[in-house]
């Protein structure tokens, strides 16, 4: 695992260094004479604040230069970079009240027991199709991800239209069909439905901007 803190701060030549790696797992480096691949798999986490004051958003605190601060600092991270990126989740500011709230009924256990059933889950599923080279959700591509995913048809249906109001890129499709199946094998679906698909669009930054097209 690579966790890069305040994502923006790093600079763009370092972060697109990452994006080969991200895609293949490999390292090249390029000499005259040779080209040398090293294994470079990795899973890549990454925090940023909203902005450089930190703070960003409404309420106490919040960023006088608003919203230029954000968008200014949020752009440091490239398109094709954050293409790459399978899941973006905002958290919001913890309140008074949430530290008041009692603890949360499923905690690290729980949530690791369900990731490793649902791990087992595809190594069976690639088992049974023979695949042993790239068992896991985050390694299929091509027929083989359109097999495993198995798009019902309104999921289908949402993933094109997503697709198209929203400008999704042919790495974006393939990434939003393998987190998908990811999030129907976590709550023990035998197929991608819509609401698994829409989630995963959510989690990509697809269909908050572009809500309105992507209803109904």
């Amino acid at each position: 695992m690579l966790f890069l803190d305040e994502l923006p701060e790093f600079s763009a030549q370092a972060l697109d260094s990452l994006r080969q790696p991200l895609e293949t797992g490999e390292v090249v480096v390029a000499r005259a004479n040779a080209h040398v691949r090293y294994p470079a798999r990795f899973q890549l986490v990454a925090a940023m604040n909203p902005c450089r004051c930190g703070v960003g958003g409404p309420g106490r605190g919040a960023c006088g230069r608003a919203p230029r601060c954000q968008s200014d600092y949020q752009r440091k991270i490239s398109g094709p970079m954050m293409d790459r990126m399978d899941l973006v989740v905002e958290v919001p500011p913890v309140t008074a009240a949430d530290m008041a709230l009692p603890p949360p009924a499923q905690g690290t256990p729980e949530a690791a027991a369900r990731v490793a059933l649902a791990r087992q889950v595809q190594l069976a599923r690639a088992a049974e199709a023979g695949e042993t080279a790239a068992p896991l959700n985050a390694q299929a591509s091509g027929d083989r991800l359109d097999a495993i995913a198995n798009l019902d048809a309104p999921a289908r249906a949402l993933l094109s239209k997503a697709a198209e109001a929203a400008g999704l890129t042919a790495r974006g499709w393939t990434r939003t069909l393998r987190l998908a199946r990811t999030i129907a094998d976590l709550e023990g679906a035998a197929d991608v439905r819509r609401v698994h698909l829409a989630e995963a669009l959510i989690y990509r930054r697809v269909g908050l901007e572009t809500a309105p097209a992507l209803s109904g």
